[in-house]
């Protein structure tokens, strides 16, 4: 994963929506150091702190970490995508709850 470009992008990002660095680090519940150090690609922020960037952000975590991950096959995507599709609304809604209920339980 190339640090370097990772940091870019997390201050790309972090720009466009009008943050300054001390918002950010206040929002992903960091210092403004361990911030400044992500985005000048001298640390790689820890799993937790990803994830509260990609919420805060607003962005997809394949956008910070694409060049680092390499193209494979998306078969299982499709796969998935497909079973998703033939899910009726009620289904989706459950299916939503499901999931937001996990990721709840994970924090």
């Amino acid at each position: 994963m190339d640090k370097l470009t990772m940091g870019d992008r997390i201050r790309e990002i972090r720009k466009k929506r009008g943050m300054t660095q001390e918002q950010l680090a206040e929002k992903i519940d960091v210092t403004l150091e361990y911030v400044s150090q992500i985005e000048r690609g001298l640390k790689m922020p820890s799993m937790q702190v990803f994830v509260k960037l990609v919420e805060v952000l607003d962005v997809s975590a394949d956008y910070l970490l694409r060049d680092s991950v390499s193209t494979r096959n998306l078969y299982g995507d499709k796969q998935l995508g497909a079973r998703l599709e033939r899910l009726t609304p009620k289904q989706r809604v459950a299916l939503e709850a499901l999931i937001d209920t996990y990721i709840e339980y994970l924090d």
